[in-house]
């Protein structure tokens, strides 16, 4: 496959409002991506055209080999895995039950398990636990595990499915720092499960060394796309935030201070 995502001359319109303008962007074999930018910067609105619930006004959109408008959109989101703090909506569903059957049920894209399960999946399921170091919550219910232990078994969950790519849309919002840091620290697992991550964020420092690409995003319009440390420079962030920023890099990591002038 060629590109893993290929977005050409792609606009968003919802009304008069012109959402996301004029996006050429593409992710190739091995790249993962973070994207950063302010709140109303485009942000939700190209994940929701990547992963095939919004379709875009204008141009062309290839995701997996498929292309819109020649494929059915409800087969390629099943291929695409997701994972954000927006899922604690479900928490209902899922604090009934354990951690290996909230697992399980990413097999079905389900909330709870309503079809027979097979022994090859509950092995899966263990060894996703294994991989992603999680195997000491094994038997816990989910209304027992802290914020961050519940994001990181939403991880497993996703790739119960074996997808193609990873959205991870602010995954650690509201995570206090050890939290964080433990979900940060499966990136690598993810990624040798031959997942492509695509991962936005507002903190810099959440782009670890497992992701090798930035999109900045300002009003709907690129700013700058390519190879994090290309990307991630002192004017790039300072137009994208609007504001003066100096980065510094500790252990291929990027964090961000506001410019005193």
């Amino acid at each position: 496959m060629e590109s893993i995502v290929s977005l050409k001359n792609v606009s968003l319109h919802r009304g008069n409002k012109e959402i996301v303008r004029d996006i050429n962007w593409s992710i190739r074999p091995n790249e993962h991506w973070g994207i950063l930018g302010l709140n109303g910067s485009g942000k939700t609105s190209l994940l929701n055209i990547v992963s095939g619930y919004h379709f875009p006004s204008l141009g062309e959109v290839t995701v997996l080999g498929n292309r819109f408008g020649r494929t059915s959109l409800p087969e390629l989101r099943k291929k695409i895995g997701f994972v954000s703090s927006s899922l604690e909506r479900f928490a209902e569903f899922f604090n009934r039950e354990t951690v290996e059957r909230v697992v399980v049920s990413g097999k079905f894209a389900s909330f709870g398990i309503y079809e027979q399960v097979v022994q090859e999946e509950w092995d899966k399921a263990d060894a996703l636990l294994e991989s992603l170091r999680l195997a000491f919550l094994k038997g816990k219910q989910y209304h027992q595990l802290s914020e961050g232990e519940k994001r990181r078994v939403l991880i497993a969950r996703s790739l119960m499915s074996d997808p193609k790519m990873l959205i991870l849309d602010e995954p650690c919002s509201g995570l206090d720092v050890l939290s964080r840091e433990q979900f940060l620290g499966v990136m690598e697992e993810v990624v040798n499960n031959g997942c492509h991550i695509i991962y936005v964020t507002h903190h810099i420092e959440e782009l670890v060394e497992a992701m090798t690409h930035v999109l900045l995003l300002k009003d709907g319009e690129i700013v700058a796309a390519g190879p994090k440390q290309d990307v991630l420079t002192n004017d790039y962030l300072s137009i994208t935030y609007q504001v003066p920023v100096t980065i510094r890099w500790e252990d291929g990591r990027p964090w961000l201070a506001i410019h005193k002038e």
